[in-house]
């Protein structure tokens, strides 16, 4: 229980929950994350995780809004930086892809999407968060454009087509498929965006 962080009335922080949550996945992976063995790495009961969750899948949801809030940020810092448009979406990629097998973010994205087509709240909050991706990519697509940086594009299209493939070669990443690791994927990227956005 040492570094939970609490509230002044002593209970442990939704925030830190999921931080732990995110923690135990890369750790020890998704099938081992119950309520009560999250309730044991945080040093309080099941009932007070469920008290904020209600079930695993909302749990589950949460840390991974939680852990794309954080990548939203990083993400817009990178939009922001003054660096030309070839490097930002070179940085984009980087951002998006796993780091390894045991990413937990990307572990939980594939969780979620085998539960998306019975789950309307889940399959709602999963294309709120892909449509935030879309929008930046587009964005520093169009601008690369203006700038004549790269040839004129269906930007949306393109934006679609990259984040299809990167969702592929992630998916790959995560589930440790021979030959696919993230070094492995960043280069297969990198060939994709060299034919699917021409720099002028």
């Amino acid at each position: 229980m040492a570094g939970a962080a609490r509230r002044r009335d002593g209970r442990i922080t939704q925030e830190r929950m999921l931080e732990e949550a995110m923690t135990a996945i890369a750790e020890d992976g998704l099938a081992a994350l119950t309520m009560s063995a999250l309730a044991e790495r945080l040093g309080t009961s099941g009932g007070h995780i469920l008290y904020y969750f209600g079930s695993k899948d909302r749990l589950l949801l949460e840390a991974l809004r939680w852990s794309e809030e954080q990548l939203t940020g990083e993400r817009r810092a990178l939009l922001g930086r003054r660096v030309p448009a070839a490097r930002k979406l070179d940085q984009f990629l980087e951002l998006y892809l796993p780091e390894g097998p045991r990413d937990p973010r990307w572990t939980l994205w594939i969780e979620l999407w085998a539960r998306t087509a019975s789950n309307q709240p889940l399959k709602a909050a999963q294309e709120e968060i892909d449509d935030s991706w879309q929008r930046d990519l587009e964005a520093l697509l169009a601008r690369g454009v203006d700038q004549g940086r790269f040839a004129p594009m269906d930007v949306p299209g393109r934006a679609s087509e990259l984040l299809a493939l990167l969702d592929g070669l992630s998916t790959r990443v995560v589930l440790g498929q021979r030959g696919a690791d993230r070094a492995r994927a960043l280069e297969q990227a990198r060939s994709a965006v060299a034919l699917l956005v021409p720099r002028t």
